[in-house]
């Protein structure tokens, strides 16, 4: 192990102090820390030569020495050597030897950016390998500012087994994964997009660990409570200082080390206890506000519990909205579509006046889910007719551009991207792309099977796919055409350069006229006008009214207008002599802004 050499820092580089990992210290020295309770004896392992580390009462095992960043190490414990669990660089994948990363070495070009806020954000998701990597991502930013995205999300970025993987599947919570990029193309990809005036979001995964690579569950058994089972096994135990601690650190590095300006939160319901989510939200707050910057937090929650968006979390997915509107442009009502399947429209009116459909009420399984939500603003909630669960886990992947209605899906996605919630579109949707979005992995032998398996029985009781022949026809999610079939195709048609146009238009629009006035708006209430139509209102920061009419059905519907309601947009064009005649044609919609007496509309 040779002395680190002297290495000039970018004064702007920040670097998390985390609690396990190997940490670059300022004075050149890196301490390597692991939390093994049930070990006595743990070494550190370089170029094959062992150093005993020490213990302490609590389990943690700990050594400060000198080495340069990139060096190689791994921990051994008994016979067992094993990558760490907090390794910032896995450079040979998640089974190989860790690599010690000093956070300092990027230079940042962008330190004025401080963040924006949340009510600001217009979001597209992006899976980094479908996108061609990091330096891919970033070379894309220019093309998806101008439509009028204001921010990407990233898909779960930490290190995973083999060269593809959805992300939800990874191991390393603190290490990117290599098959994207390095460390540094990362961070200039956030530069870039701050560059451009756009915030980043990265999705992770706190709730379970993917089934190759994590090691802990072997030397650290205390990290898991056995008595708890989720759908990938024991639950991480949050009740223990320590691993909240470890993912606490991690949070903060994002935001802190690469810059991150918000994370999502996958599938909090299986975090337990939610007194950690609490514990997490005001750790990042305590640390982040003083500075200054805006950080964004939001979740996944099959709870819907309303309260922790009254805290220090921006917003929830809504997943019931979504459901809602897919049954209505679709008619699909299998699996979890059958609780919304019963009172479409009025459950639609529900969600666009009061944010959640179950705030309490027993589900198509028994289940009470959910919190009431009126009280909350509606940007405490993403609306999104489509995302990668909402493709990915189909059959098939099928977009709505080969489900819906065409007038229908235009219709919607202009009441997504013009409603006071806060929206949300796959990569893709901005030039209307019909390319399939798969469940993919890269796993092979007995686990690689019992994952085509597990893919293929999911869907067995679906009326599609009852017959054991059909479902073969569900894409193997480890075979490389499924993953090289869902990268996002550009096409450069008239119909995809005129979607482009059109739906940068609303984004401009939005940004124009209404994300300006969103920080203290109130929804006023949603009227059903027949069998799929609906009216809804919101008051906005000037007191000004804002609303919205959609109707996804093949009927007209009567709707009175008067003189103090401007258009801002109709879809399609055509229908406004209609409009004008107090009827909202069939597969409209129409969004408007109700002048206060006395006052002007903004110009």
């Amino acid at each position: 192990m040779s002395a680190n050499p002297i290495i000039h820092k970018s004064p702007a580089a920040s670097c998390h102090n985390c609690t396990y990992g190997a940490q670059v210290l300022n004075d050149g020295t890196t301490r390597f820390r692991l939390w093994a309770p049930s070990a006595e004896r743990v070494e550190l392992v370089i170029d094959e030569l062992a150093f005993p580390m020490k213990r302490d009462a609590e389990g943690n095992h700990t050594l400060l020495v000198e080495v340069d960043p990139d060096t190689r190490y791994a921990y051994r414990i008994g016979e067992r050597q094993v990558p760490d669990p907090a390794s910032r660089a896995q450079p040979g994948g998640v089974l190989g030897a860790s690599m010690v990363v000093d956070p300092r070495d990027y230079v940042w070009k962008c330190n004025d950016w401080s963040g924006m806020p949340w009510h600001h954000a217009a979001i597209c998701e992006v899976h980094v390998g479908a996108m061609g990597g990091f330096d891919n991502v970033s070379l894309a930013l220019p093309r998806l500012a101008a439509c009028g995205y204001t921010a990407i999300e990233l898909m779960p970025v930490n290190s995973f087994q083999g060269d593809r993987n959805w992300g939800y599947d990874g191991v390393l919570p603190y290490a990117p994964d290599a098959s994207y990029g390095s460390i540094g193309s990362l961070k200039a990809m956030v530069d870039e997009a701050h560059r451009l005036g756009m915030a980043v979001i990265l999705d992770v995964v706190y709730n379970h660990f993917g089934p190759v690579g994590n090691e802990l569950a072997n030397y650290a058994p205390e990290f898991f409570n056995a008595d708890a089972h989720t759908p990938w096994g024991a639950a991480i135990d949050f009740r223990r200082p320590q691993v909240a601690r470890y993912f606490i650190d991690n949070a903060l590095m994002w935001i802190n080390e690469y810059r991150i300006d918000g994370l999502r939160l996958d599938a909090v319901h299986a975090i337990q206890p939610k007194a950690f989510l609490e514990e997490l939200g005001a750790a990042i707050r305590r640390i982040c506000l003083p500075r200054g910057r805006e950080v964004w937090l939001v979740l996944e929650n099959e709870h819907n519990s309303a309260s922790l968006l009254r805290g220090d979390y921006n917003a929830q997915w809504n997943d019931d909205i979504h459901n809602v509107l897919h049954v209505l442009l679709t008619g699909e009502h299998e699996g979890y579509y059958a609780d919304f399947a019963g009172h479409p429209t009025q459950d639609l009116a529900k969600a666009l006046s009061e944010g959640f459909i179950f705030q309490g009420q027993h589900d198509r399984r028994g289940i009470s889910r959910g919190e009431p939500s009126q009280d909350l603003p509606p940007t405490a909630f993403v609306l999104f007719l489509q995302n990668h669960d909402q493709i990915g886990n189909r059959p098939l992947g099928e977009r709505l551009t080969c489900l819906a209605n065409a007038a229908d899906l235009r219709a919607a996605t202009v009441l997504a991207a013009l409603c006071p919630m806060i929206p949300l579109f796959f990569m893709g949707e901005e030039w209307g792309c019909r390319t399939p979005f798969y469940y993919f992995t890269d796993y092979d032998g007995e686990l690689a099977q019992k994952v085509r398996d597990g893919r293929r029985a999911e869907f067995a009781h679906f009326s599609g796919f009852t017959d054991p022949q059909r479902r073969e026809q569900i894409p193997d999610p480890n075979a490389l055409d499924t993953y090289a079939a869902s990268i996002p195709r550009v096409e450069d048609s008239m119909l995809a350069m005129e979607w482009k146009r059109w739906f940068a238009g609303l984004l401009q629009l939005r940004k124009r006229y209404l994300v300006d006035r969103l920080g203290k708006c109130c929804a006023l209430g949603c009227e059903v006008l027949g069998d799929k139509a609906v009216y809804a209102r919101w008051r906005l920061s000037d007191g000004h009214h804002w609303e919205i009419a959609l109707n996804l059905s093949d009927r007209d519907v009567s709707l009175p207008r008067d003189s103090a309601t401007r258009v801002l947009w109709i879809e399609p064009q055509d229908a406004m002599d209609a409009l004008d005649r107090g009827v909202l044609a069939a597969h409209t919609a129409v969004v408007m802004e109700r002048e206060l007496e006395g006052e002007r509309l903004l110009a």
